[in-house]
């Protein structure tokens, strides 16, 4: 398993999974007073409201950030509704929880955002690594 790291305030904690991170910055981009790539720690989880802080999380498009609140015995985020967005260039999101069957018959499941490679190129297939970035997808 890769790189896990868990930033909490005294309300929530987020949590982000380096592996499954494309580097997208729409975290950066929505709330750069709490999410600083460059700097270590990266996530300033008391430089921003809780609300704000979980509505950002939300956006991930990969997964990688991900949340729960800390109240005793509660480890899981809300349950979203199943949806689905094509990205410009960029990957299929699927939002709510999945089943994914791989094709070797290994499952697994995926919960609040799943990123789908369009591009063909991803490392990570069938889901996205953000190398479509790289390849220059258009679509």
């Amino acid at each position: 398993m890769g790189k896990i790291k868990e930033y909490s305030n005294v309300e929530t904690t987020v949590v982000w999974e380096a592996e499954k991170c494309i580097h997208s910055a729409i975290c950066a981009k929505g709330l750069p007073e709490v999410f600083q790539p460059k700097e270590r720690p990266w996530v300033k989880i008391d430089a921003a409201k809780t609300d704000a802080i979980i509505d950002q999380v939300k956006q991930c498009p990969s997964g990688a950030l991900t949340y729960y609140m800390n109240a005793e015995g509660d480890k899981t985020a809300e349950t979203l509704e199943t949806k689905v967005e094509v990205l410009e260039n960029g990957p299929l999101l699927v939002y709510g929880t999945l089943k994914v069957t791989h094709k070797d018959g290994s499952e697994e499941i995926k919960n609040k955002t799943t990123a789908f490679c369009r591009c063909g190129a991803s490392n990570n297939k069938p889901f996205c690594d953000g190398t479509h970035v790289k390849a220059s997808f258009k679509g």
